[in-house]
Order: structure tokens, then sequence, then C-alpha cells
């Protein structure tokens, strides 16, 4: 007996119409006899995923569903989920929390998504959270880095997962790292430029806290706070070199990034002081950097040679020829979160119940080349990401771009996250 199909001009991805609904819904009135298995097998399981597919930042979220095209491919390679394939579809919001919110709202009702992969930034995160809060769908969220979207018992939801850097982790070992480089170096002024927004915000204060924390002679003598997306930074860059500071900490992200680098070049402002950038990493940010100053201090994104594993170089080479787009951190973020979804469908036989996917994906452990050890566990306390690799390396003017990789322990990690989160009165 045949399943309803969609009308063939129909785009993946775009909303029924009245006519297509009433043709299917006639179609489905023949098959209401088959069995119920049949039918499930037919249909696709689908996973829907709003992100920024335009603007200055697109190449991110590209990055990040070509990723997630990828995991599913081979999922339904191997058969899919009890034969029944999966099916990605998408959703431009642009980065804006509205929109992120109306999106998978749509996604769900009018696609009949399953499941969330929330490949939204962290303005747009939190919106969705709480959109998934409210309609009960199993999501992970596969971008955002603010600390508080799962450290926060306020924002925790049962059935939502953070597979991706959190910005405490990554403080803790920028914080290390910028402390060993301002007592080797006597950098004791320092100053910021990040976006103006809740990662922003948040990613700043727990770096310089950590720095400080390690080095206590460091001082923040300016700030600065570009809005995110903004066109022009010439106020940003002379209010730094009226600073004068010796050191300069930034976690602008992606086109925001090249953008502030390109224009401070022309005021030569990297050859007055010491820049750390966090996001630098990142292929496609790195690469279009018109002139990257060598010696800027880069975090760990995604790299082929961070981990220095087989595993990893597979990884790279399989997803280039793949992708249109280098491999960015929003890629291996999204390609673990497909396969964290893959591993939880498999152990509760296909069924997308919230509750069910939560338990099946709660401490759970998966084999990854990106993580420090091989592995990456969706942690049970807090259903958040650990394992992955955090460090940073100095930045060179070719391939590979960067050099010198220092990673920090999780046991560091850990143990000043623990501190954290008592202190915030997370725990």
């Amino acid at each position: 007996m045949s399943k309803p199909t969609l009308p063939a001009d129909r785009p993946v991805g775009q909303s029924f119409d009245r006519r297509d609904f009433m043709k299917t819904a006639a179609v489905a009135a023949a098959t209401v006899a088959a069995p119920a298995i049949v039918r499930a097998a037919d249909t696709p399981l689908r996973i829907g995923v709003p992100s920024i597919f335009s603007g200055r930042v697109a190449i991110l979220g590209e990055s990040a569903f070509d990723a997630i095209k990828l995991a599913a491919q081979e999922a339904n390679e191997a058969g899919g989920i009890n034969g029944r394939m999966i099916e990605v579809i998408s959703r431009d919001s642009k980065g804006k929390p509205d929109e992120a919110s109306r999106m998978v709202r749509d996604l769900v009702n009018n696609e009949g998504c399953e499941i969330i992969l929330n490949a939204e930034a962290s303005g747009a995160s939190f919106a969705v959270n709480e959109t998934v809060r409210d309609i009960k769908k199993f999501c992970i969220h596969s971008v955002s880095e603010t600390s508080s979207l799962t450290a926060d018992p306020k924002n925790q939801v049962p059935w939502a997962f953070r597979c991706a850097r959190q910005g405490i982790h990554d403080a803790v070992g920028g914080g290390l790292y910028a402390a060993e480089l301002a007592n080797a170096e006597g950098l004791t002024r320092w100053a910021t430029c990040s976006p103006d927004y809740a990662y922003g915000r948040a990613n700043t204060a727990e770096f310089m806290e950590y720095a400080q924390k390690f080095a206590p002679k460091i001082e923040v003598i300016a700030e600065t706070w570009p809005k995110i997306f903004q066109p022009d930074y010439t106020e940003n860059v002379t209010a730094l070199l009226n600073a004068q500071p010796q050191a300069l900490y930034s976690c602008l992200w992606g086109g925001d990034l090249v953008a502030f680098f390109d224009q401070a070049g022309l005021y030569g402002l990297f050859d007055q002081f010491k820049a750390v950038a966090v996001n630098l990493g990142d292929y496609p940010v790195i690469q279009a950097v018109k002139n990257l100053p060598s010696g800027v201090h880069a975090g760990s994104r995604y790299h082929k040679d961070v981990p220095d594993t087989d595993a990893n170089e597979a990884f790279y080479g399989k997803i280039s020829a793949f992708s249109k787009v280098p491999p960015t951190n929003w890629t291996w973020q999204n390609y673990a979160a497909m396969q964290f979804i893959v591993a939880a469908l498999k152990e509760t036989g296909g069924s997308t119940d919230a509750m069910k996917l939560a338990e099946a994906t709660k401490g759970r452990t998966i084999d990854s080349p990106f993580g420090a050890d091989g592995t990456l566990t969706l942690r049970e306390d807090d259903n958040t990401l650990t394992g992955y690799m955090v460090g940073y390396s100095k930045t060179i003017s070719k391939a590979p771009w960067i050099t010198d990789f220092k990673a920090t322990t999780w046991d560091q990690i850990l143990m000043h996250e623990a501190e954290w989160k008592k202190k915030n009165g997370y725990v």
C-alpha cells in the first residue's frame, strides 16, 4: 500500500499550502488501515535545524548543516533507525531570537520534525530553549557557548542538551594560558573588544576572571563592545589605541572577527600589543583575514591537527570532500550532536518521545575524533558536553595557520568549573 507523497514541485523545507494538505489528507485516509509499523518505516524521521544561513556569518551555518547532512547520510547508509531514514530540514533565523522560536514551531507543526538540533548562536538559543520546553521536543543545542544555558538550573530543560563548547571551560583554559603569557612577558594592562550580547559579555567576564585569578597583577583598563554584525569598528579601534594596553582579549566571531581584524590592521593595532582571540582558529575565519598577523593567540576551534590523530585527519578528509565550505567549530559540534542523536534513537528503538530520548542521552559517552582522549560525554548532572579539546595556539601567516597548540587538561577545567558553579549558586 502506497504512502502519502508530497507534491513533486515542493522544495524541501517549505511549508504545506492548503491544497497540498488536502491532497495529502485524501491519500492518507485511504491508508489508515495499514499497519502502523509499516507506515512508520516508510515515513522519514525528520530533524529540524534552525541556524544562521544568511548575512556575515552564513558560512558557519552552512558548515554546521553540511556536517549534519553528512552524519545523517552515514546513518541512513547504515540502515537508518530500524529502517526509517533520517531527513534533516533547515530554517534560517538570521540569528534573531523571535525568528528562531517561530522557526522551531514551524519545523514541528508544518514539517513534522520530531527532534530539534538547534544550531543557533547564543542569543537565539535561549529562545529555542524555552520553545522546546513548551512543546516538549527533544533538543540538542549545538552552537551556543554561553555558560548559563545549561549551567543555570533555571534554564535547564530535562530533554534539552548542549553538544557545544561551554564558555566556562574555555575561560579556565584561556585564563591559564593568558596568565602564563602575562607572567612571562609582563603583560599587566589588558583591554577587551567583544560582541555586545549575552555570549560576548559572559565569555569576556569569565576569561578575565580566570586570567586575573591565575595572574593577579592583570588589570582591565578598557572595554569596548561592538554590536553583533556591526559594519564599522573605527570607534572601537580608536578606543583601544587611546587606552594603550599591553594585551587585548576578544571573543568576536565569524565575519565580525574578520572585519575587526581587517580594519584594526589598517591602524597597526596588532603591532602595538599582544592579541588573544578565542574564535580566530576556524578555517574560514583565519583564511579570510586579509593580512593575518603572526603571533596572535587563537583558541581551539576546529583544526585537523587538534587533536593530532588519525581519526581527526580522516574526518577532515571526509568533511572536506562532502562540503564546499571549510570546516569550523560549528562543524564538529553538529556532527557530534548528530552522533548523540543517532545513538539515542537506536537505544529507544526509534522512539522520539522526549523523555525516552533524554534518558538515552543523559551521561552518554561516544567515540569521537574531537575528544581529547578520543571520546565525548554529555554530562549527566547538567546535560552539557565535556571531553573536547580546549587550548590555545599561535597564528602563522600560511597553512596550517596555527602552531604550538597547548591543551588544558580536563582535571584542571572540572576543578575550577566546580568552584565557579558553587560561587554562582548553580549547585
